[in-house]
């Protein structure tokens, strides 16, 4: 790996106290490198996001080959701290920012724990992570990022949701789910991958590809046919799914979850790769170019609508709450009239505990009328004085030039 520029720092050995991630000098050189031309292009994120064997890493080493092969390298960003070798120099990498066995040391946690904690530790530095990568924005078309094995720490952590966020807030994201087919050619195991895609679609609410590697062992051509046919998976669970007592009770199970499943199908896009061979790169590099137009057309639309939206809740909610400390049910009005409240004669006679909402309505009439005949009489004694002076205005000129 690339020695870290000038304007990264070297981690300390305690891993708490863990700073920005390192970045290749690439990083710092991106500004030099980017278009001459004013206007920002925006590459395209993918968080490649697999459970454990599926071949992330090395799909990632085949994804990078691809693209310098077609001149189009891309930034990489490392999330796995257990990582032991890859095939491939990442820009931006969490195990020069966080030892993971030092942390398992010094925290006294297992393997997982440790993964979550480097994970958490390096997740409090990301918004200097972000700002190297918006160095290189416009310079790069594609920025790939690789998760951990364990696929519920990123997926379900607080750590992984903040990252997620961070990033897709920022720029066009994509979430490429990869599976590990010649395992998912059981009815049972399809059908749980199925279900975690959806999981983690719903989740990150981002554009997302089914990613089948291994297709040079086993191809994905039965997956395709079971998400876009029901009845060729229920022959596939009524063949394969047959203990020796007879119907396995988990098929029922599966055939309900495949009906729910349908519509999930239908807004999906699968690609079929494999990255020992580099067989479909291309094909799944027109999903990431589809997913990037899915993001930038209606997915900002609706990150506007729904920020809008929550604004609104959260201001309805407050003037909720408010009313509810002040024990008042309906929208307040104002119990002391058009005037203000130290402006009126009668202001004393309000803290002798008279109540407006319990005062007589023949009462507040005759008291609304008083006050009008007061106004129409003091305005009639201005107008009656205005008239005199002026009359003796009148009167008297002519008196005093003769």
């Amino acid at each position: 790996m690339a020695e870290p520029s000038k304007d990264t720092q070297q981690p300390p050995a305690d891993p708490a106290n863990a700073p920005a991630a390192s970045s290749s000098s690439a990083a710092a050189d991106g500004s030099s490198s980017a278009p001459a031309s004013g206007g920002k292009k925006q590459p395209m994120t993918v968080l490649v996001i697999g459970m454990a064997g599926s071949g992330k890493t090395t799909l990632m080493q085949r994804i990078n080959s691809y693209l310098h092969t077609e001149q189009k390298p891309a930034y990489i960003v490392n999330l796995d701290p257990a990582v032991s070798h890859m095939g491939y120099s990442a820009n931006i990498d969490i195990r020069d920012t966080v030892d993971y066995k030092e942390v398992m040391k010094q925290y006294n946690l297992g393997p997982n724990g440790g993964i979550m904690t480097a994970l958490n530790l390096f997740t409090t530095k990301f918004d200097q992570v972000l700002g190297f990568v918006e160095k290189r924005a416009e310079s790069v078309d594609y920025i790939l990022v690789d998760t951990p094995g364990q696929i519920e720490i990123f997926t379900w952590s607080a750590s992984g949701a903040i990252i997620t966020d961070a990033i897709a807030s920022s720029l066009p994201t994509c979430v490429a789910y990869v599976i590990d087919t010649p395992r998912t050619t059981a009815p049972a195991t399809f059908m749980s991958n199925m279900l975690y895609a959806c999981s983690i679609l719903y989740k990150t609410r981002l554009p997302f590809i089914l990613v089948f590697n291994k297709v040079d062992v086993e191809p994905c051509d039965f997956a395709k046919e079971w998400m876009a046919d029901f009845e060729k998976f229920q022959a596939a669970l009524e063949e394969r799914g047959r203990d020796e007592n007879g119907e396995n009770y988990m098929n029922s199970l599966m055939s309900s979850m495949s009906l729910v499943l349908d519509e999930f199908y239908n807004n999906l896009r699968a690609v079929g790769v494999s990255a020992m061979t580099g067989e479909g790169m291309k094909e799944l590099f027109e999903a990431v170019e589809s997913c990037r137009k899915e993001y930038e057309e209606p997915e900002l639309d609706r990150l506007k609508a729904d920020k809008e939206a929550k604004a609104a809740a959260a201001k309805q909610g407050h003037l909720e709450r408010m009313l509810k400390d002040m024990g008042v049910k309906d929208k307040p009005k104002n119990p002391f009239g058009p005037h203000v409240r130290n402006d009126r004669a009668d202001a004393l006679f309000d803290d002798e505990g008279g109540d407006a909402d319990e005062r007589d309505p023949e009462e507040e009439e005759a008291i609304r009328r008083q006050m009008e005949l007061e106004e129409e009489a003091e305005h009639h004694m201005t107008l009656g004085a205005g008239d005199i002076v002026e009359d003796d205005i009148i009167q008297v000129d002519p008196q005093s030039r003769s």
